[in-house]
């Protein structure tokens, strides 16, 4: 296992004062699964008391003390973080996250000390001294046989939140869970409602962003019965759509695959992706409401406009991100516009007019996603022409980021002698529009409009 040097330093003088340090947690487990490990999370076993370990750490960097109470320890060198802890067990004495009693003890046994973490996966540890794993509950067999294997019936149940956290391991690693797992999750669901909304948020963020295919997630977060809790989520599910352009099934098939399709187009910016990803999963919340069957075919009709409200409500109960929420509602609203654009061959005109009510490259991906998430002849070649074409024409107008600037503002009419009042704005959104329609296109020929239209007027 690739252990940075200075942990090698310390466990070298843990060592000569009959002290160990052991990695545990993730970073074994990323190890067996070949990916690169980020962050090291140490306990050390052998000492008496967490200050004692805080002494000893300061003597190679600076320590934080963060989570002292907790016997955890922040140590940062040659500026990157590393969490030391003592061995602990947690007991649940109240409600929520924060209900626990946590005792501390530096000469526990491993694989007492492991039986409080939620899955075999992540119960694993590796002695640095000795160069040896350790997993007490055969963390590495469930890795070989792709299972997520609860560790301890008692205390997994003591945080119901290993649910998700269970979903999402099993999105971002292709693994089935358990069967005594799932029948245990299932049991707490009912238990979900105490968890606070950052925390289930911070879960399903994990789902969507690091999962090739997060419909894993969703699709086990839908048998387990989860979905009682987001029913913009659960009311796609049977919503019929029309054959000839949804061959592939329901609104809620449509979107798992939208899901898979867009985390294929993720650029790594994580405030982005998790826009847009969000973005897609609520896309058609607005067709349970109007679906309906006119004249032998089933129609969604308005079902963009439709899908604000319970994009609004849904992401509400994950995020009082009001930014972010702001951001994800026109995509929503717009998500047809590429294909009907393209369909009508609109002008440079409606094109401007898009880009100020949405960040055109974020809604062509939303809209290609879409059009991918689908089983059509069309959706199979992986052509999205509208795609292409919108943004080529974005491109020429430089508003494919954003809309026009502003050819004139509150100064130059001050120059041109005007008092500052109502009418500025009268006369500033009079000029952008006619940017907009294409009838001004300089600063010149705008300050000429406004001295033959306003001037005599002031």
């Amino acid at each position: 296992m690739k252990i940075p040097k200075i942990l090698y330093k310390i466990s070298t003088k843990l060592n000569t004062l009959n002290a160990k340090a052991v990695i545990v947690g993730g970073s074994v487990r990323d190890h067996f699964l070949g990916l690169d490990i980020k962050d090291y999370d140490i306990e050390v076993y052998g000492l008496g008391s967490i200050e004692e370990l805080e002494r000893l750490l300061r003597t190679y960097g600076s320590v934080k003390l963060v989570g002292k109470s907790f016997g955890v320890l922040k140590f940062v060198h040659d500026k990157k973080e590393y969490d030391f802890s003592f061995p602990r067990r947690e007991k649940k004495s109240g409600a929520g996250h924060r209900g626990f009693d946590v005792m501390t003890d530096g000469f526990m046994e491993f694989k007492e000390a492991s039986k409080r973490r939620d899955f075999t996966i992540n119960a694993m540890g590796y002695d640095i001294q000795s160069a040896k794993f350790l997993d007490p509950y055969d963390g590495k067999l469930d890795i070989k046989r792709k299972i997520l294997r609860h560790v301890d019936d008692k205390t997994f149940a003591e945080d119901p939140l290993r649910l998700y956290r269970g979903v999402q391991f099993c999105a971002r690693f292709g693994y089935e869970m358990d069967y005594d797992t799932k029948s245990l999750c299932k049991l707490l669901v009912c238990e979900l409602k105490e968890l606070p909304k950052e925390r289930v948020f911070e879960e399903i963020k994990k789902l969507l962003l690091k999962a090739k295919k997060p419909s894993i997630g969703f699709e086990l977060l839908r048998e387990l019965g989860v979905l009682k809790y987001f029913p913009q989520l659960k009311d796609l599910i049977g919503v019929e759509q029309d054959a000839k352009w949804h061959p592939e099934g329901d609104v809620w098939v449509h979107t798992m695959m939208c899901l898979d399709e867009m985390s294929g187009l993720l650029s790594g910016d994580e405030s982005r992706d998790i826009m847009l990803m969000l973005a897609i999963l609520c896309h058609d919340f607005g067709k349970p409401a109007t679906t309906k069957t006119i004249d032998g075919r089933i129609r969604a009709l308005g079902h963009e406009e439709a899908g604000l409200e319970p994009t609004k409500t849904f992401l509400s109960r994950l995020t009082n991100e009001v930014k972010l929420i702001s951001a994800i509602l026109p995509l929503v609203r717009y998500h047809l516009s590429p294909s009907q654009f393209y369909s009508q061959n609109s002008g440079s005109k409606a094109i401007r007019r898009l880009s100020t009510k949405v960040n055109i490259e974020d809604l062509e991906l939303v809209a290609r996603a879409d059009f991918l998430g689908r089983t059509t002849r069309e959706a199979q070649s992986r052509d999205y022409k509208a795609g292409k074409w919108l943004l080529e024409k974005a491109l020429k107008l430089n508003v494919q980021k954003k809309p026009p600037e502003n050819l004139l503002q509150g100064r130059d009419l001050i120059t041109l002698g005007f008092r500052p009042g109502k009418k500025f704005s009268q006369i500033l959104n009079y000029i952008y529009e006619l940017q907009i329609e294409g009838v001004v296109k300089s600063r010149e020929e705008a300050l000429e409009i406004v001295q033959k239209k306003y001037h005599k007027e002031d």
